[in-house]
Parts: structure tokens; C-alpha cells; sequence
């Protein structure tokens, strides 16, 4: 993550001051995007135990196996490190470095396995989540992640342009997914997390597993998919017809992108979350197909796919400038297709959503 040693700090400082504020002892963050956020340091979760702890006092402290002790030192050469050999105890090393009276706050995706040994090194204390904590600090990018979301998403917008250009009649879901994923490195991701073609019936499965079956021509097909470029994500969809679509997938995607757009003219400023899922989930309800939607609106995006804010019915959290997310209804008719239309927005300063997808959002035709 590309971003200079003293914002790291800065961040640490802002957490460390929130841990004050609760009353509580510290963070201990193992690998995962807080840690990453935190520190710069992003590293593969594995049975030995990596764990920044941040006090109440403001001291960060990564402690880490010894092997990967290099590694550590290039991504994060600030930090104060606490090695460990394979034969040592790297839970009593954090327990050591948990002084201060309180609670301690974990990694929300901590294993269990680090959880409970953490607890039998630091009996007495309750553990809550580290998003307590980390949820504050994340939610409203700084003008760094605004523009890596930026670059990421014109990314993932420059790889479906192309992919229009491919065959799709009579190939296999996955051969096409194929293409998208190689095009979404050419075009600037540094990883694909996942790429999703589902075509005919599989379009009304939200979150199809992308397979064998062969696209005929007349489907829909639901192209959703995304990765990273310098850790921060991509996440767009568009549906797509073979050949000349049929009067009714036509409708609904005119529907959707109705919904979509009425989501966009929500979403500002001072608004909920759940205003903006009203105001798409309200078009797709008048149109006849509300039981056909089936998920929430949108869900934030940053260094996690997804993360807070989340646009769903009772979460009534006011947008502020910075806050990033998907706005993407849907509608999935079982057995026969379904059509989703997602971008990735951000609140400005000027507090509009700013859309950082600007690919057609048309029905594009292909062959």
C-alpha cells in the first residue's frame, strides 16, 4: 500500500486514542486488512501467529515469527518488532505487552485458534471486536483510498469494455470468466477475486459459482466480477444479452437500472443507509417485481469486498463524505434469468455520490 510511513502512524495514533476513550487495553490485530490498514504490513493468515498490539499509550507492537521477520521489516520498517522462534510461546510474548488495565479488542476474522489461546495468556479480560474500533477509522476514506478506488474501479470498467469484444455463444461459463479474469490483469488489477458468469437460469442465483454449462444464444447473463489493485477493491456488474433480447429481460433491466438510479439520487450527505435501499428497492416494488429482490441495496468497499456501510432496511447510519459502497439492485426470476446492475460510489466532499464505475450501463448485445 503505497501510502507514507507517517499516515500509518497517524492511524495508529487514532486508534490508540478511541481504545483510551473505551476504556479498553488494546488492539491485537492478526493478518487481515485492519492489521494492513494499520500498519502497511499485509500478510497470509497461517498457523503461526502474526499480531499487532496497539495500547492505550499509543505503542504498536508487531509481533511476529522470526521467518518472516524481513518481510515484515520492508512492508512496516517503523514498527517496534517482537520475534519469536518456533519452539517459543508467541502468546505470552502479546500478554506481556497487554499492560494497561481493561478489555482487549481482536481482529473481527481472528481464528479461533489465536482467539482462544489469547485468552487463556490474558485471563480475566474480556475480548470484543476490533471493528469497535477500526469500523470509525475505515469508513470515511482519506483522499489516498479515494483515488486507489478510483484507479481500481476505471480498471474493472476497462476490462468489460473489452470483454463485450469476446465470443460468448456456445462457450462454458468458465471459459469466459477466464477471459474476464485475464483482462482484468491487463488492465491494471494486481489480483482477481472472483468473476462471476451466470447465463440463463443461473442469472437468477445471486452469487452463481460460475460452471460448465454452455451460453445459448437468447440468454441473459450476469456478469459480475472484481479483484484488487494495491489492495484496494473492485466490484461491478453488468447483465448482458446474446443476441437480441426477449421483450421481458429488456423490462427488468430497465427496472433495474430505473432502481439503480433512483439509489444514486438518494444517496448524499446527511441520507441513511437505508434510505438509499428504499429508494431502489421502491422502484423494483412499483414495477411488480419486489419479491424478486432479494439482498440488500449495497455494501461498503475499501481494502474488504465488503465492509461497512451497509445499504439494507434498518441500518439507519448517516452517509458522510468519504464513505465508498456498491448500489446494486437486482431482480432474479428462478429458472429463467436474472438481471443485476452494480457501480461502486463514494460520497464527495461536495456530498453527492460520485460514481467511480462509468462503463454503459446499457443491455449490451453480444454475440
Amino acid at each position: 500500500m503505497p501510502t507514507e510511513r507517517a499516515a500509518f502512524a497517524a492511524r495508529r495514533d487514532r486508534a490508540a486514542a478511541a481504545l483510551g476513550k473505551r476504556g479498553l487495553a488494546a488492539l491485537l490485530l492478526s493478518p487481515g486488512s485492519d492489521l494492513a490498514y494499520l500498519s502497511g504490513y499485509r500478510i497470509f493468515g497461517s498457523e503461526r501467529l502474526t499480531c499487532l498490539v496497539i495500547d492505550a499509550n499509543g505503542r504498536a507492537t508487531l509481533v511476529v515469527p522470526t521467518l518472516e521477520s524481513p518481510r515484515a521489516t520492508a512492508a512496516a520498517p517503523d514498527l517496534v518488532q517482537r520475534t519469536w522462534e518456533e519452539t517459543e510461546d508467541p502468546y505470552a510474548l502479546v500478554a506481556a505487552l497487554v499492560t494497561s488495565r481493561g478489555d482487549v479488542a481482536v481482529a473481527d476474522q481472528m481464528w479461533a485458534l489465536f482467539t482462544l489461546r489469547l485468552q487463556q495468556a490474558l485471563p480475566g479480560r474480556a475480548f470484543s471486536l476490533a471493528s469497535v474500533i477500526t469500523r470509525e477509522l475505515r469508513v470515511r476514506k482519506d483522499a489516498h483510498e479515494r483515488e486507489a478506488l478510483r484507479a481500481v474501479s476505471a480498471s474493472a470498467d476497462r476490462a468489460y469494455r473489452r470483454v463485450l469484444e469476446c465470443a460468448f455463444a456456445g462457450r462454458p461459463e468458465r471459459d469466459v470468466a477466464s477471459d474476464l479474469a485475464g483482462l482484468l490483469r491487463q488492465e491494471g488489477h494486481d489480483e482477481v477475486t472472483f468473476t462471476i458468469v451466470a447465463s440463463g437460469p443461473n442469472g437468477a442465483s445471486p452469487h452463481h459459482a460460475t460452471g460448465d454449462r454452455r451460453i445459448e444464444e437468447g440468454d441473459a447473463i450476469v456478469l459480475d466480477f472484481g479483484g484488487t489493485r494495491e489492495w484496494y477493491c473492485s466490484d461491478i456488474t453488468r447483465t448482458v444479452s446474446v443476441g437480441q433480447p426477449s421483450a421481458e429481460v429488456t423490462k427488468v433491466h430497465d427496472t433495474v437500472r430505473r432502481a439503480q438510479e433512483g439509489g444514486y439520487a438518494a444517496a448524499r450527505k446527511g441520507a441513511s443507509a437505508e434510505s438509499v435501499d428504499a429508494a431502489s428497492r421502491g422502484v423494483i416494488d412499483e414495477a411488480g417485481y419486489g419479491k424478486f429482490f432479494i439482498h440488500r441495496t449495497g455494501h461498503g468497499i475499501g481494502l474488504d469486498g465488503h465492509e461497512h456501510p451497509y445499504l439494507v432496511r434498518g441500518n439507519a447510519e448517516t452517509l458522510e463524505p468519504g464513505m465508498a459502497f456498491s448500489i446494486e439492485p437486482g431482480i432474479y426470476l428462478p429458472g429463467r434469468f436474472g438481471v443485476r446492475i452494480e457501480d461502486i460510489a463514494i460520497i464527495g466532499d461536495d456530498g453527492v455520490a460520485e460514481p467511480l464505475n462509468n462503463a454503459n450501463h446499457g443491455l449490451a448485445i453480444v454475440h
